[in-house]
């Protein structure tokens, strides 16, 4: 593909220039460009690509993709030998670019996105595996990690930008992928990150408070969420599943509807509840047992998920898998070969006589969901729920007592101690969580380091009790002011554990 090729594919208000040239990248970031790489400089939020233009002329930038009229005129004047197309929506001509320069694998990949405060990733796992089960090949997009056709690879985004995307869905198709699964942030759609992609079937889980640092109200963050299912900047999906619990799902079934798309919604309960639903459940040790009653069969359920939040989880993975044409026999068959994500509701065991759980919930609702399914664990023996767990620097400051709040009533101890706090001071986020878990009445303790808060969890532990872990999971690295440090809160628990005394680590 050369320049006049691409221009072709883009949607553009000016251009300049023309190359016969082979394009050899896309790049959105100037330090990765090399000779015969086209620079799509983006105006985003934290930082101006057009800054820095130059730059990747001076490495060898074949052609210049802008969103400022002032560089176009800038380079027209200045740099008359390079290529510059002005377009009025960066990222879209970044989607636009990238689509075209990697083949266009959207083409060949069925997409299903899933959207929501909570419960994104462990239903994308579960999703993805349902698919699997079926025989289908993969792309998985998601916080943990992503899945190129059967190969696992890191992720440093819930939802990258579309050339990174693009680049991976192309990696799948060649080798042999046919499903696209895909955590959606509500930044992603704000920013315009899925542009150049059509849903098939995309997964509402709910909607609770974060995110408000960029969002500012709820409104804001719930328009962000609907973009995905309304039509207005995205193609609607044909499937729109939506978990019937939340007070947004008739809103957003109204929207998705209007826009042409199915819906199916998901719960818990009897009619009225979802039309994909438990109709009955019974929590156990090591999952649950679930009749299920969908408009395709009914069926009795074994999962090995624990607690009611993953059985909604898995009621939208399957209702989605569904839509994506596996059949109700293969997914209820599926069901019982499902794994545990990592960092959601792991356990860490080192033959220690109580139970130890790492968990990423980092909102207060989600710390009220784990602490409720703590708590279920417990009702029989009386044991205690013990809880660790921290808010993030540089994020929404509102939420830090609703989340202590949140931690104190569902818990009989808490260790409050340090998250990310990023360029933050650590003592002064832990302050504002305070009056939270005061207002709670928990009997608590504040320590700053986290390794050392890990190991007086662990130490308040009695026989039976069930200690949380909350607030990082899966990540394995801790952001201090001016310094990032490895920190795996599983691995950090399971040394605890053996300094303890408790065997040998497993």
């Amino acid at each position: 593909m050369n320049w006049n090729d691409l221009v072709t594919e883009i949607t553009a208000v000016g251009s300049t220039g023309s190359s016969a040239a082979p394009i050899t990248g896309i790049e959105y970031d100037s330090r990765r460009v090399r000779p015969g790489s086209v620079f799509v400089a983006v105006k985003g939020g934290s930082t101006d690509g057009n800054r820095y233009v130059e730059k990747a002329i001076a490495s060898g930038a074949l052609g210049i993709l802008t969103d400022s009229a002032q560089t176009f005129d800038h380079l027209t004047v200045y740099q008359p030998a390079v290529p510059v197309l002005h377009v009025e929506h960066g990222r879209r001509a970044l989607a636009q670019a990238s689509a075209a320069f990697f083949g266009h694998p959207e083409r060949s990949l069925a997409a299903t996105g899933i959207t929501g405060t909570n419960g994104k990733t462990t239903t994308a796992f579960l999703t993805e595996s349902l698919l699997n089960s079926a025989r289908r090949r993969s792309v998985l997009i998601g916080t943990i990690e992503n899945h190129v056709a059967g190969e696992t690879r890191p992720s440093l985004h819930t939802t990258p930008e579309s050339r990174d995307l693009f680049e991976l869905m192309a990696e799948g198709v060649s080798r042999g992928a046919t499903e696209l699964v895909t955590e959606v942030s509500s930044h992603a759609l704000d920013q315009g990150r899925m542009i150049g992609i059509t849903f098939d079937v995309a997964v509402f889980t709910n909607l609770t408070r974060d995110h408000l640092d960029y969002h500012q109200t709820m409104e804001n963050y719930f328009a962000a969420k609907r973009l995905l299912f309304d039509g207005t900047v995205y193609p609607p999906p044909r499937v729109a599943v939506l978990n019937a619990h939340d007070p947004r799902c008739s809103e957003l079934a109204d929207a998705a509807r209007a826009a042409g798309t199915e819906i199916r919604t998901y719960g818990i309960g009897g009619i009225g509840k979802g039309d994909w639903r438990a109709a009955r459940h019974t929590l156990t040790p090591s999952g649950a047992s679930i009749d299920l009653q969908t408009p395709a069969g009914s069926a009795r359920l074994i999962s090995h998920l624990a607690g009611e939040v993953n059985i909604l989880n898995l009621l939208a993975a399957f209702t989605a898998a569904h839509a994506r044409g596996v059949s109700f026999a293969q997914l209820a068959a599926a069901v019982p070969a499902l794994k545990p994500v990592p960092g959601r509701f792991q356990p860490v065991d080192s033959g220690q006589p109580f139970t130890v759980i790492v968990d990423y919930a980092h909102t207060d609702d989600a710390l009220r969901n784990l602490t409720a399914l703590a708590r279920q664990m417990t009702a029989k023996s009386g044991a205690r729920v013990i809880t660790l767990f921290g808010c993030g620097g540089d994020r929404d400051r509102t939420k830090r007592p609703k989340m202590g709040q949140a931690a104190g009533e569902g818990s009989d101890f808490v260790v409050a101690t340090s998250d990310n706090p990023r360029s933050e001071d650590p003592a002064a986020i832990l302050a504002e969580i305070e009056p939270g878990l005061q207002s709670s009445g928990v009997k608590f303790t504040v320590e700053v380091d986290r390794a050392a808060a890990i190991r007086q969890a662990l130490e308040a532990a009695a026989p039976g009790d069930v200690v949380l872990i909350a607030g990082k999971g899966h990540e394995k690295e801790q952001i201090l002011v001016g310094r990032t440090i490895p920190f795996d809160d599983a691995e950090v628990a399971l040394s605890m554990l053996v300094q303890l005394g408790y065997g040998e680590g497993q």
